[in-house]
Formats: structure tokens, sequence, C-alpha cells
């Protein structure tokens, strides 16, 4: 498990993580309570359809009819406990830091966008029709990206099995993150025996959180200095 180091300032109250921390297992618990049928409906009407996205009019329509806003309903949706888990860990560790310095606002606006824009990703990369694309490792990538730009000498401590003992350790962030990118790009082109993950979307959503917090950087480092006083 890895835990983040980060920077030292005045602690606020944060809100967006726990806030979207909630949501995403309140609505996985929903999803589970109602039967089979009630599921694969709920995911039919709000995960994200593939091959529906692909021309200017299909744009024009979605946008029409509002199904575009599943680009966003599609995050808070998860195939399976597992899945939700790796995602809420992952949001945890590396959501706290990074909301802690960018505000609560600005990290919600990272998360749905980002996770919008690793949607559309997996939905132009994936191109067959009649597939849904569900969950929120797209967001929660580019929640990593953002941190990885934000504390590029970030150091996570790390537990290791060493024979009969844990040892723990810490080592640069962007080691465990560039490890990360990297077997996000190897499984994307792994073939078909992993092509339930929509990979794209986790590359998509990394990117475009490390784009996202170099565009803001500068306001994060104002809204920094006013919290420290400076």
């Amino acid at each position: 498990m890895f835990v983040g180091i980060p920077p030292r300032q005045h602690r606020r109250l944060l809100w967006a993580t726990p806030l979207l921390f909630a949501t995403l297992w309140v609505a996985y618990v929903a999803a589970a309570l109602v039967a089979p049928a009630g599921r694969i409906a709920a995911t039919l009407d709000w995960g994200v359809l593939t091959g529906g996205l692909d021309s200017v009019q299909a744009w024009r329509n979605a946008l029409s009819d509002g199904s575009v806003l599943r680009l966003f309903s599609g995050l808070f949706l998860h195939a399976d406990w597992l899945h939700l888990l790796g995602n809420l860990v992952f949001l945890l560790i590396f959501g706290l830091p990074a909301e802690r310095s960018m505000g609560g606002r600005r990290f919600l606006l990272l998360f749905l966008l980002g996770g919008a824009f690793s949607n559309l990703a997996a939905v132009l990369a994936i191109g067959a029709p009649d597939r849904v694309v569900i969950g929120a490792s797209g967001a929660v990538s580019s929640v990593i990206g953002a941190y990885l730009a934000l504390f590029p000498s970030a150091r996570l401590g790390v537990v290791l099995p060493l024979g009969l003992f844990l040892q723990f350790v810490r080592v640069p962030a962007f080691l465990l993150i560039g490890l990360w990118a990297l077997l996000q790009l190897l499984f994307a082109y792994s073939g078909p025996a992993l092509g339930a993950v929509a990979w794209p979307a986790h590359i998509a959503g990394f990117l475009f959180g490390v784009v996202f917090a170099l565009l803001t950087r500068a306001a994060i480092a104002r809204r920094l200095r006013h919290n420290r006083g400076y």
C-alpha cells in the first residue's frame, strides 16, 4: 500500500475526495441491492455506449438528447467490488494530497472532466459498437497524473514483504507512477485477454491529469502562497 507525502501547509477541510469516495461507494451499494436485471438496465441507461460518438451527427444527437452526460454518469458504475476497491484506494492515496494543494472545486473539476475525457477516449479507441464503458478508473488516473505533475519530487511509502517481515521504505513517486503508466501502455496493446478493461481510458485520463495540473499550476501556486500567509 502506498501513502502519499503531501507538502507542508496549513490543514484545511478536505471535502471533494471524501464526497467522491462516498458517492462511488453508495452508487455501487445501491446497484448491488437491486436485481441483476435492474443492474443491467442501470448499466445500459447510465454507462457509456461505444460506437455512438463516431460522427458529427452522432455528437449533435448526443448533445440534443442529453446522452452525452453518460460520459460523466458512467464514472459512478462499477462491474464488481474489486473494480470499485482499486479505484477507491488510489483515489484516497493520490486524491487527498492533490486536493489539499489545488482545492476542492478544482479537484472535483479534474475528476469529472478527466473521467469524461478518458471515457470518450475509450469509446473512440474501442470502436466496436454495443459495448459499455463504466468505472472511475480514468478519473482516478487523471488524479494520479495531476499528482505526478504537482509533486514530481514526492516520495511514497511502500510496504515490502521481506521473508517473514514487512519493511517500510520510501521511493520517489515518479518511479512508481511511471511503472503504473508503463503497465497501462502494455495492457492497452496486450490483446483480447484483457479486452474487458478500457486501458486506453486509463492512459488518456493520466495524460489529462498531467496537462490539467500544468495548466493550472500558477493558480495552484497562488492558492498555496495565500494559505501559507506569504
